[in-house]
């Protein structure tokens, strides 16, 4: 193992994400103001990735009051605090560079369904809701009259 391979080892971080291009991704980014540091969340969708190990950066794009922002953050940077994913996205593309020239209903990416034995999770709850039997009212009548007697 080199020099280069030690340094890039010990600056790889553990909290590296898992996200996938498209998802709506909230980043927690850590600011300082003069003497105070804070925190501040920048959300958007997620519409590159590149690099590897230490050297990987993610594109996140969002829209703020009409106009479009990308911040392009480095994946092991000791300034991000957190990534949370809000939403995953089906996308065919490994870049989204396209989302730059759409505007409004046409920039949204839609949702990943995630499926089940063939099933797609809101067929899998459907069909479950309709399997399980609505108690009837045979049951309950046993129970008001033991409530009555008393």
């Amino acid at each position: 193992m080199n020099m280069l391979e030690r340094v890039r080892q010990s600056l790889k971080s553990d909290h590296a994400p898992t996200m996938k291009i498209g998802d709506t991704v909230r980043v927690h980014v850590k600011i300082v103001e003069g003497e105070r540091e804070r925190v501040q969340a920048f959300e958007g969708i997620l519409i590159a990735r590149r690099g590897s190990l230490n050297t990987a950066t993610f594109t996140v794009r969002k829209i703020s009051h009409g106009v479009g922002v990308e911040r392009i953050f480095p994946v092991h940077s000791p300034n991000i605090e957190k990534v949370e994913v809000i939403r995953h996205g089906r996308v065919r593309r490994a870049k989204l560079y396209y989302l730059r020239d759409k505007k409004g209903k046409e920039a949204k990416v839609r949702e990943r369904e995630f499926r089940r034995e063939g099933k797609s999770v809101r067929q899998a709850a459907a069909s479950k809701a309709q399997e399980e039997p609505a108690e009837s009212e045979e049951s309950v009548a046993p129970d008001a009259e033991e409530e009555k007697s008393e």
